[in-house]
């Protein structure tokens, strides 16, 4: 069966992860991520902090090979306590 999919591969695809502003979730977002899809310029990725700074809102422009890799990446992501939006 065929991935059921409108992206064509392999594509720069934003991933944009939410936890509270501390220098532990950025770790590990930033560790759930690279073990997906290795290590990333700083330019690659942007950190927003929310206006009351309680929370940081990440955002990850990777090379994506595949849907299965994506898949991957957003499963570890979602079973993370400490992430509370990934998109």
């Amino acid at each position: 069966m065929a991935d059921d999919t409108l992206l064509e591969f392999p594509t720069e695809f934003p991933i944009k992860v939410m936890g509270a502003a501390t220098d532990e979730f950025r770790s590990l977002a930033i560790g759930i991520v690279t073990r997906h899809f290795g290590t990333l310029e700083s330019s690659r990725i942007e950190e927003r902090p929310s206006s009351g700074g309680k929370y940081l809102g990440l955002t990850f422009t990777v090379r994506a090979e595949s849907k299965a890799q994506l898949d991957a990446v957003y499963t570890e992501l979602t079973s993370c306590r400490q992430v509370l939006v990934a998109l």
